[in-house]
């Protein structure tokens, strides 16, 4: 991504059932980094009793020695990486969460965002709850105290129908972890199994590095509750339209992973393949910005029959600058982030693939880099289409504003970039999916169309159009 300021608010991972549970957490939830940065947790269970350990920080830096991971004992964990959409970005945030309510444990990990969280908040509050932190996630926590359902998988439904927006979430009990996503499914969540044991996670790259094998997702408006018994699921919503994150398979989720059914990879690709279709150009070589755009541009590559060069090597030791949420700090990191090849670029007509742009200050620096490395001429190729609105359901994406292609025609931002051409991919293309229909996406970033009510949240303004 050309403009890394957009942030997937966080990645959960639990496991049922193994003797290296919170080890085993640490290893999927290092798989899941990608989706947040500012910090990282890991609660287990055993004999009844939970143990915490969560800190700010990279998942490497939260669980620098081995004590960490020794001491969370048990069969059962769950672990959460975060980077903050709702609520500040402090210690008083980590997730997991713990609590103790009617002389039982409950901890809890949360992907996504809750659109009513303010007016939850608001009538929580005059009913005399306290609350410690400023995330959403804690609304949902006392939620469930207050529910006067007998128990608790019943308080835990009772409160779901409360919430709404987008939320990925796990819970862990004494004996059981509870997964539940949102009746819309914007975010995913995955089931596998590895040998006895359950495990559950934001993605299938998770499963990967324990060696556990991905069984389905977790479905749109499902609890399902995985304990020694099994699996239990419950449908407490009623059914509607499927609006998974679009955006999940076009930045988010890594190329290795099974989200909402499909490969990423193989639908990168394809975004390619169509982006080349839709918008040719005579060039000598395409190029990718690494390492997210990386598939779509092989994608491209293939369709269009230009050859496929490195002419971006990307420092990963800098991290991804996107997560530190100062824009100074962010934009001293893009200087040092990517180094042009010069005898690749030098005197070539040069095609860049990414996967979006969203300001348009870092993609401008890119393309200097580019040019000041000898290209004769650059295309920029864009394997989504112009990001318009906000996002209200688990990104923290810029307001409407902030955002280029809202402001600005694509002739403007081409001019503004320094490039010979700037083309997007079509709504249609983007949405063209073989085995799920376009209406099965929330594409609202690009079409302004939200699939919920939205009302003002964070300075954001969004409308409702079904």
């Amino acid at each position: 991504m050309l403009e890394t300021v957009i942030n997937d608010k966080c990645g959960v991972f639990g496991i049922l059932n193994h003797p290296r549970a919170a080890e085993l957490t640490y290893f999927g939830l290092y798989s899941l980094q990608h989706r947040g940065h500012e910090s990282a947790g890991i609660v287990s269970v055993d004999n009844g009793k939970m143990k915490l350990h969560r800190a700010m920080g990279e998942v490497s830096q939260v669980f620098s020695d081995k004590e960490s991971i020794n001491k969370l004992t048990g069969r059962i964990a769950v672990g959460h990486t975060r980077y903050s959409t709702t609520g500040a970005s402090s210690l008083i945030n980590i997730q997991p969460m713990m609590v103790t309510n009617r002389s039982h444990n409950l901890a809890i990990a949360h992907n996504g965002n809750l659109t009513n969280a303010r007016e939850l908040r608001k009538k929580l509050d005059a009913k005399g709850s306290i609350f410690q932190t400023t995330s959403d996630t804690e609304i949902i926590l006392h939620l469930i105290a207050n529910s006067r359902k007998k128990n608790r998988i019943e308080r835990i439904t009772d409160s779901l129908k409360k919430i709404k927006g987008a939320y990925s979430l796990l819970f862990l009990t004494e004996n059981s972890i509870i997964a539940a996503r949102d009746p819309n499914g914007f975010r995913p969540l995955a089931l596998g199994k590895l040998r006895n044991a359950w495990v559950v996670a934001s993605e299938t790259c998770a499963f990967d590095i324990i060696g556990a094998k991905y069984i389905r997702d977790v479905e749109a408006g499902e609890v399902m509750e995985i304990s020694s018994r099994g699996l239990k699921s419950y449908f407490p919503h009623k059914k509607i339209r499927q609006t998974a994150c679009i955006f999940e398979f076009i930045y988010f989720s890594r190329p290795d992973s099974i989200i909402f059914g499909e490969n990423v990879d193989k639908v990168r690709r394809r975004l390619g393949r169509l982006l080349a279709r839709e918008h040719p150009v005579d060039a000598d070589i395409v190029i990718g910005i690494p390492d997210s755009a990386n598939t779509a541009t092989l994608g491209y590559s293939e369709e269009s029959g230009i050859k496929f060069e490195l002419g971006l090597i990307r420092n990963h030791y800098v991290g991804r600058t996107f997560i530190d949420p100062e824009q100074k700090i962010r934009d001293l990191d893009v200087k040092v982030k990517f180094n042009p090849v010069k005898g690749v670029l030098k005197g070539k007509r040069v095609i860049v693939v990414d996967d979006s742009i969203v300001r348009g200050t870092t993609a401008k620096k890119l393309v200097k880099l580019i040019r000041e490395a000898g290209a004769k001429e650059v295309h920029l190729r864009i394997s989504s289409p112009p990001i318009i609105s906000p996002c209200f359901f688990g990104i923290d994406m810029p307001t409407k504003k902030e955002l280029i292609a809202h402001n600005k025609s694509v002739k403007k931002i081409e001019k503004y970039l320094g490039v010979d051409s700037l083309r997007y991919l079509s709504i249609d293309g983007m949405l063209a999916m073989p085995s799920l229909p376009a209406t099965s996406f929330c594409s609202s970033c690009f079409s302004g169309k939200y699939p919920l009510k939205i009302t003002k949240i964070n300075g954001h303004n969004g409308k409702n159009k079904k």
